[in-house]
């Protein structure tokens, strides 16, 4: 079955495609169109076979300090018995394409397109692609921060197949959100949906809030105000925001307008360093 979601391929263009491209980085946002998810641009990690990843995402300061994200593509038979080296990292995984077996402690699951998990910090986990296809996701990393009285958030797995989206007020259902994680459980410092935006939906004003974030769209296309700047954007292009960013959104259509997004919430702000 096809996936519905967008997911990078790589190969290279050809020597007379033209350079421009919609590409930019700013001191607010950047836009990381999906021509630029090419073979030269991928990477490894230590203790994997079978994968390569194109980096997305990662802490910078003066910019957006507070997660990574990577496209992990999967190769049969691949995966690690150790993905995550760091044991104050919290991780969520997105399925885009393929099936992904993915254990945690001592439960086992697997994930099929669509499919979702959140793996709890210092957690003992492993993944595999036990498949005769490639397997791609989404990896958001983010550091764990505690807070007196919140326990740690357990691990779960879903599929956003199976979540009714939550409509935004007064939208008419044009504009909805799929919450992976319950909204009002504080031992969550960070979210991640898939908003979906119906042709002729629109964020009506510009969002400016001190949440950072990444946005993946997964499928349609629409225009994004970025900053001061109005952009064209199209399923398998990547918008990363720093806080305070202004946003809004006009889905022109003609088919839905839907991307994987994360922001932070529910803490302090730092006053210095987090570790």
């Amino acid at each position: 079955m096809r996936t519905p979601y967008f997911t990078p391929k790589g190969g290279l263009p050809g020597q007379d495609q033209l350079l421009t491209d919609r590409a930019v980085f700013t001191e607010a946002y950047a836009v990381i169109p999906r021509g630029t998810m090419r073979d030269i641009v991928t990477s490894f990690l230590p203790g994997w076979r079978g994968m390569r990843m194109w980096v997305l995402a990662r802490p910078m300061s003066g910019f957006a300090e507070t997660f990574s994200q990577y496209i992990v593509e999967l190769q049969p038979s691949g995966g690690s018995n150790h993905p995550e080296s760091d044991p104050d990292a919290q991780g969520a995984l997105f399925v885009t394409d393929g099936t992904l077996d993915l254990t945690i402690d001592a439960a086992q699951y697997q994930l099929k397109t669509g499919g979702f998990a959140y793996i709890p910090a210092g957690s003992n986990w492993r993944l595999h692609n036990a498949s005769d296809t490639p397997c791609s996701f989404h990896w958001i990393r983010k550091q764990w921060h505690p807070a007196k009285g919140v326990d740690k958030p357990a691990a779960f797995v879903t599929n956003e197949q199976d979540i009714p989206p939550t409509p935004m007020p007064d939208t008419e259902g044009r504009w909805a959100t799929t919450r992976f994680m319950d909204p009002d459980d504080l031992a969550h410092d960070m979210h991640v949906t898939v908003v979906t935006f119906e042709p002729g939906g629109v964020i009506p004003f510009a969002e400016t809030h001190v949440m950072e974030h990444g946005l993946y769209v997964l499928e349609g296309k629409a225009v994004y105000r970025l900053n001061q700047d109005w952009v064209e954007v199209e399923a398998g292009d990547f918008m990363w925001l720093r806080a305070f960013c202004p946003q809004a959104c006009y889905a022109g259509g003609p088919g839905r307008f839907r991307y994987l997004l994360y922001k932070d919430v529910n803490r302090h702000m730092p006053l210095g360093p987090t570790r």
